[in-house]
């Protein structure tokens, strides 16, 4: 009778643990659009426009911001002239709020001063996108996606052949005396059958680094991404054999044996805790190019994520077919109180002509995010 009793109980425990969570709501959410933030970004000369947009703390007030294809040039009626685009660059930014924040921006110059990507490969094969990045006791770490062109194969005419981890020992410096040592980060593959990579976002959390990637599933032209997460000591992320893999609850040598834990995932994203809600938050452009910002949150760092929640629809993609959205992602050093995110995106066009003549193009825009329970 009296073990019936203690089943009785443990079984009324375990209903009650059901029926919160199943009526657990889930966090309420509101969006505003931060013109202000997008002002820091619309400059009529120099640096007029980027995708990519991640963001890195280097210090109080001091953040980095990290971009890919970037235009250099001048804005004229709202027009791109006298124009070129290279394939990165970076922006200081000093104050976290506008008015008061200002941002630098830096690419590499060619001897007649002409603009060159920031960041180029050390042995000159191809070019570089810039990822996500941390800066840690060691330094600065970015994370690089290698490519090149290529005349067969992709419909872009470019593949991705590597990645780097691009270490920098002087973050405090100014970035004109940057230099870095690249690492072939070994656990990157990259084939017809679908590529595996890492670097779509960082996140130190207590005395680990927990590094986010992606890795797909090709069935013709369609490539289905689902998020893969590795794990490293916060003093030992250049050491590629501490690195240790998720796989079905356990942290594991072999990456191959890593679990899939988001399906439908894009190249770009972010994972932040935000502190009023308890939770991790996983945030990105639905399926990769899509109108629809969307949300996932997860009690740990590995999850288990919730589904998707559409957000915000950028109203971009509403002016033309041919507009897309993109490279959604949070910067929670931006954040000023613990209950939001703010997010940034990018909107795009297949019609380069179009992009050129559109400064409004190619170039973040800005979000908070504030969530209640």
């Amino acid at each position: 009778m009296i073990t019936c009793k203690k089943h009785l109980i443990r079984f009324s425990v375990f209903f009650i643990i059901f029926l919160v969570a199943a009526c657990a709501s889930p966090p309420q959410v509101s969006v505003e659009v931060l013109s202000r933030y997008d002002a820091l970004f619309e400059r009529q000369r120099g640096w007029t426009g980027a995708d990519g947009a991640y963001s890195v703390s280097l210090a109080a007030n001091r953040l980095l911001w990290l971009f890919g294809d970037t235009w250099y040039g001048e804005i004229r009626d709202g027009h791109h002239h006298n124009a070129v685009i290279v394939n990165n660059s970076i922006g200081i930014q000093r104050g976290i709020s506008p008015p008061d924040a200002v941002v630098s921006f830096y690419s590499g110059k060619a001897p007649g001063g002409k603009p060159l990507a920031f960041i180029r490969p050390a042995d000159g094969r191809g070019w570089f996108w810039i990822y996500d990045g941390i800066r840690v006791g060691k330094g600065l770490y970015l994370f690089l996606v290698r490519l090149e062109r290529t005349a067969e194969g992709r419909s872009l005419g470019f593949k991705i052949i590597g990645s780097q981890l691009a270490h920098l020992t002087n973050p405090a410096n100014s970035p004109e005396n940057w230099r870095w040592l690249q690492q072939h980060i070994p656990w990157s593959r990259f084939s017809a059958t679908g590529d595996t990579l890492f670097g779509s976002s960082v996140l130190k959390d207590n005395q680990f680094i927990y590094i986010y990637g992606t890795t797909e599933v090709v069935n013709g032209e369609m490539r289905r991404k689902s998020m893969i997460l590795a794990r490293v000591p916060a003093t030992q992320l250049g050491q590629f054999d501490r690195w240790r893999f998720y796989s079905g609850g356990k942290w594991v040598a072999d990456f191959n044996k890593s679990s899939r834990l988001c399906s439908d995932m894009a190249n770009e994203f972010s994972v932040s805790y935000l502190a009023a809600l308890g939770k991790y938050v996983l945030v990105y452009s639905e399926k990769g190019f899509s109108k629809n910002i969307v949300v996932r949150f997860a009690p740990e760092p590995w999850g288990p994520w919730s589904e998707p929640r559409p957000i915000y629809a950028c109203p971009e993609a509403e002016r033309s077919r041919d507009i897309f959205c993109y490279a959604a992602k949070g910067h929670p050093d931006l954040s000023a109180a613990p209950d939001e995110i703010i997010v940034t995106y990018v909107a795009n066009s297949l019609d380069f002509e179009k992009v050129a003549a559109d400064a409004t193009l190619y170039r973040p825009r800005f979000l908070r995010v504030k969530f209640r329970d």
